[in-house]
């Protein structure tokens, strides 16, 4: 079996469907950060926000700020983990053609459309960025579709120490320091 057909059947056991029908096609022109794109849709360019997923901040914003409070990391380390979830978007996403698959609410409130994107193989792209560890589940209702599946693989991954959930940057401090 390919890589394809072990990915739908990876999908289905997961309880994701084939990716439906007469979804609108776009292609991702650049990587904002682990879960934002900007997309062109035809002659149109328009930012994506992916549905259910949350990807540490990279760059300096009151939101960092929120998350280095709420979560008792430094911001620094936050940043670094950003980044690594944004390479993995722009790995898997940049010049990609995906379909774009909205669900109840289409726009938040920065105007940002929500969308799932599937890419060509049939991998709903923000299941994987969950299964490879480089987001958190965010669920915000009505936009649920996918949710029971998201937060299975967000458990799969933080169980099996993948991505940010295996980023440990103040361990590497802490070794040198007893080292020393």
């Amino acid at each position: 079996m390919g890589d394809r057909g072990a990915l739908l059947l990876l999908a289905a056991a997961l309880g994701f469907p084939a990716p439906p029908a007469g979804l609108r096609q776009a292609v991702v022109v650049h990587v904002v950060d682990g879960d934002t794109v900007d997309v062109r849709i035809g002659a149109r360019r328009e930012r994506v926000r992916l549905i259910g997923v949350d990807a540490p901040e990279a760059h300096d914003s009151e939101k960092l700020e929120r998350d280095a409070r709420r979560t008792h990391r430094s911001k620094a380390a936050i940043e670094a983990m950003g980044r690594r979830a944004s390479e993995f978007t722009a790995g898997r996403l940049r010049n990609a053609t995906v379909d774009i698959e909205l669900d109840v609410e289409r726009r938040d409130r920065y105007g940002r459309l929500l969308a799932y994107l599937w890419l060509p193989d049939g991998t709903l792209f923000n299941a994987d960025i969950l299964r490879a560890g480089y987001a958190h589940v965010l669920t915000i209702p009505p936009n649920v579709r996918y949710a029971s599946q998201f937060r299975a693989l967000e458990r799969e991954a933080r169980l099996a120490g993948r991505g940010l959930w295996g980023y440990r940057p103040s361990s590497r401090r802490s070794a040198s320091r007893a080292a020393a």
